[in-house]
């Protein structure tokens, strides 16, 4: 009897120390679509586009969609446009160094426009 009350008390206090897995942790990671624009750049039509950074040094059209391309000695800029209530918009943006490291979209922007100015 004493053994069986002496093995419930340890098989008890095993139950009561034994780790317990935390919970998972959710993290909300935006996404890049949800990235906020920076530049003022996401929205712009094609022309209003060219407008605010001068002619692009390439296009390149897959079906309804359009990127536009602008360069210069330190930064890359790669607008993708796309058909939104039958306007081409520019819906994503990305920005680069001419080596393709990834660069500040509001530093890259600013260089353009003070050349189209």
């Amino acid at each position: 009897m004493r053994r069986l009350l002496l093995a419930s008390v340890f098989i008890l206090s095993a139950c009561a120390t034994a780790p317990q897995k935390p919970a998972p942790v959710t993290v909300a990671v935006p996404s890049a679509s949800v990235r906020p624009d920076a530049a003022g750049l996401v929205g712009l039509t094609a022309q209003q586009l060219v407008g605010k950074l001068g002619s692009p040094a390439l296009q390149v059209r897959e079906g309804s969609s359009l990127k536009l391309q602008f360069r210069n000695s330190r930064c890359v800029i790669d607008a993708y446009l796309y058909p939104t209530q039958n306007i081409v918009r520019v819906e994503h943006v990305d920005t680069r160094a001419p080596s393709g490291v990834r660069a500040n979209e509001q530093v890259c922007v600013a260089l353009f426009q003070a050349k189209a100015n």
